[in-house]
């Protein structure tokens, strides 16, 4: 296998333990490759790697890591949870290593796999989801995989691959993943996040443009004609760009027809929007998008039979966990999960999607974007605004005196002991806090299930 990449040469350090970097280690030492493996936390998640990964022979350490060795190795790999500004990324790169993604690590091994790469700010894991359901809808084996939860190295393991994957990719995996060359490429829309790893948006929107690093006449990508930046990202980008739009734009998908109640893509009316089982205008794009990167991947799928399958694909489809995610209705309030919001962008978007009087749950760690944002969509959508973690004073402060906001001190279950206090028959309590979950939580997902189970009673 001929690859940039010459496994034997030196150790490789891989950065960071969890599940990509986890299946990184596991795929290096089935190439030959000398491994030390270091991650900064020592938690129950990261200690149970220990044990599988020294059976195969890889050097573990956690709690930290060794960064003289860290310069020393031939290469480095890192997890996507890692940013680029992390200690271990920067005393390689000061030495002169080569740091590449896990994502890279799996293309490099993996020369002749059919990917359709999915990124942008907001809706990147849903249509990474969408996209793999709609391709089995129509027959295809495929796969998600990237930052949607699956990483590629683990695919990378198996015996077989799937005919399709499809691969999410975020802003720091895109910086070191030099091979990235999609068969289809799809930008879902761009907006400020990350600006607390960041020294700029610009910063931010140059990874996202990395995508397109590979980009010839041949490329085929699928983008967000509501979203002037993206529009302006890919002016010039070489290939044949497919255009979607859920705000009624004429282009390649959009939702259009009488009352702009349809979802037609290629001129085709697809269903009606009332048929899509997701909450929020944003996933009529989410939608629209998938299919178009489907039908771009393979054009046979145009059919009417296949597009009436796409149909019944979409109505199939459940939103990923912690995604405006309707947890439970009991006594006449709605209670939506969507901790996977964690920048203003998204939060703006889950508050525009409501339909009921809204609770608000605002915070988490800071990520540096102000939250003036989304006055507007508090005014229209929001009865309250509670304020919690780390960011609490900023919200507090920026919001003051434009939004009716309560600062809550102490744990998560102090803010959803209120949320239950003011929750009346007919609202709705959304959890979109447009913040980071390290204050409180490991990650999103615990925040989210911290949510649901106090949302049931359960916590």
């Amino acid at each position: 296998m001929t690859t940039p990449y010459d496994w034997s040469r030196g150790e490789i350090a891989v950065v960071g333990l969890g599940r990509s970097g986890t299946s990184a280690t596991m795929l290096l030492r089935r190439l030959g490759a000398k491994v030390y493996a270091s991650d900064a936390g020592n938690g129950a998640a990261v200690s149970a790697q220990r044990e599988t990964l020294q059976s195969l022979c890889a050097e573990v350490e956690l709690g930290g890591h060794d960064l003289a060795r860290i310069a020393r190795a031939s290469l480095v790999v890192v997890s996507p949870g890692v940013p680029p500004g992390a200690p271990p990324l920067v005393s390689a790169r000061a030495a002169g290593v080569v740091v590449i993604s896990e994502v890279e690590l799996a293309l490099a091994v993996l020369p002749g796999l059919r990917y359709i790469a999915v990124t942008g700010t907001n809706g990147k894991t849903t249509v990474t989801a969408l996209i793999a359901h709609l391709l089995r809808s129509v027959g295809v084996e495929a796969e998600s995989a990237g930052n949607i939860g699956t990483p590629l190295s683990e695919l990378a393991l198996r015996r077989t691959l799937p005919a399709w994957v499809a691969l999410e990719l975020s802003s720091f995996q895109l910086h070191d993943t030099p091979s990235i060359a999609p068969r289809v490429g799809v930008l879902t829309n761009l907006a400020p996040d990350h600006l607390d790893r960041y020294e700029s948006v610009d910063a931010y929107y140059a990874d996202k443009a990395l995508l397109f690093r590979h980009a010839t006449d041949a490329s085929q990508w699928i983008v967000n004609a509501d979203d002037a930046a993206v529009m302006a990202m890919v002016r010039d980008v070489p290939g044949t760009t497919f255009r979607f739009s859920a705000s009624g734009r004429l282009c390649d998908a959009f939702l259009g027809g009488k009352g702009k109640r349809h979802l037609i893509v290629h001129d085709e009316m697809l269903m009606t929007r009332e048929e899509l089982p997701l909450l929020g205008a944003h996933n009529v794009g989410n939608a629209l998008a998938s299919v178009l990167a489907v039908l771009t991947a393979d054009p046979a799928h145009e059919s009417l039979d296949d597009l009436a399958r796409l149909a019944a694909g979409l109505r199939s489809f459940r939103a990923p966990a912690h995604r405006l995610e309707p947890v439970v209705e009991q006594h006449g309030v709605l209670w939506i999960d969507d901790s996977k919001a964690t920048n203003v962008a998204s939060a703006k978007v889950a508050i525009e999607s409501m339909t009921r009087p809204t609770i608000l749950l605002l915070g988490g760690r800071h990520k540096g974007e102000p939250y003036t944002a989304l006055l507007d969509g508090i005014a229209a959508h929001c009865r309250i605004v509670l304020a919690f973690g780390e960011a609490a004073p900023i919200i507090e402060s920026d919001l003051a005196g434009r939004a009716a906001v309560q600062r809550i001190e102490g744990t998560f279950a102090d803010v959803m002991r209120r949320a239950h206090e003011l929750a009346r028959p007919g609202d709705a309590v959304l959890l979109a806090p447009a913040c980071s979950s390290y204050d409180m939580f490991a990650n999103y997902e615990e925040r989210g299930r911290a949510f649901a189970a106090a949302a049931k009673g359960d916590g």
